[in-house]
């Protein structure tokens, strides 16, 4: 009876611990609807990678705001990472059935490429507060967060915080450092071709980076191009 009543507070402590941790990070999500992020989670992950191969490498980040980044970026990522982006809630569940039934087929086969089925809010949500790693916990993690996000943000700022926080390049992060790396220029000038690489890299930045376009990419950015004027941007 001692053990039992000892086992229950136990789990009773760790249920408290658990709300208040969610509660912390509501907090969190309340403060970033106001606040700019500075260095996220992935990129101090990405950073650490980095300086294992190469002690120089160095973090290219600029923070920019939403009207300084232009509609043919903005048109690019939502047609290319999550086309519903305006109209969902945070999560589509059809697209995570579909796309664990694609990465499924692919390991039957003995083949690397995976597709995700996260929306862009999610992909803000592992940004922001969670890393690369893969587990059930971290998805679970991810899926709460998730929904905060969607109900203290609006869509233009989490497609904000989204522009600022990807990662696009080995060590590059956010739309301006992207346009400055790979076209030498502001992420407000960038062309309708141009938005649509930089979106069609976003699946494996750090690899097209290393490797440049290759003719995948470039069948991918026709097609991402093609669907820009079909999505609507906050």
């Amino acid at each position: 009876m001692r053990l039992r009543s000892w086992l229950a507070g136990l789990m009773l402590l760790a249920l408290c611990a658990g709300f208040l941790y969610q509660i912390g990070l509501f907090g969190m999500v309340v403060w970033f609807n106001f606040r700019d992020p500075g260095v996220t989670p992935v990129m101090t992950d990405t950073m650490q990678a980095a300086h294992r191969q190469n002690p120089s490498a160095t973090l290219q980040y600029v923070w920019t705001p939403y009207d300084k980044i232009g509609k043919a970026l903005k048109q690019a990522v939502v047609a290319s990472e999550d086309s519903g982006f305006i109209d969902h809630d945070g999560i589509e569940w059809d697209a995570i059935r579909k796309a664990w039934r694609y990465n499924q087929r692919q390991a039957a086969q003995g083949n690397s490429r995976r597709r995700g089925g996260s929306t862009i809010t999610q992909q803000v949500a592992k940004n922001l507060f969670l890393s690369n790693s893969r587990s059930y916990l971290r998805k679970g993690q991810e899926l709460i967060l998730t929904y905060m996000i969607e109900l203290v943000m609006s869509k233009q700022r989490i497609l904000e915080l989204y522009l600022n926080v990807a990662q696009w390049g080995e060590t590059t992060f956010g739309a301006q450092a992207a346009a400055q790396h790979y076209f030498k220029t502001s992420a407000a000038r960038l062309s309708a071709r141009q938005a649509a690489q930089l979106a069609a890299m976003l699946p494996n930045p750090a690899y097209y980076d290393a490797h440049g376009p290759t003719a995948y990419l470039r069948a991918r950015i026709g097609t991402v191009q093609a669907r820009m004027r079909l999505v609507e941007v906050p």
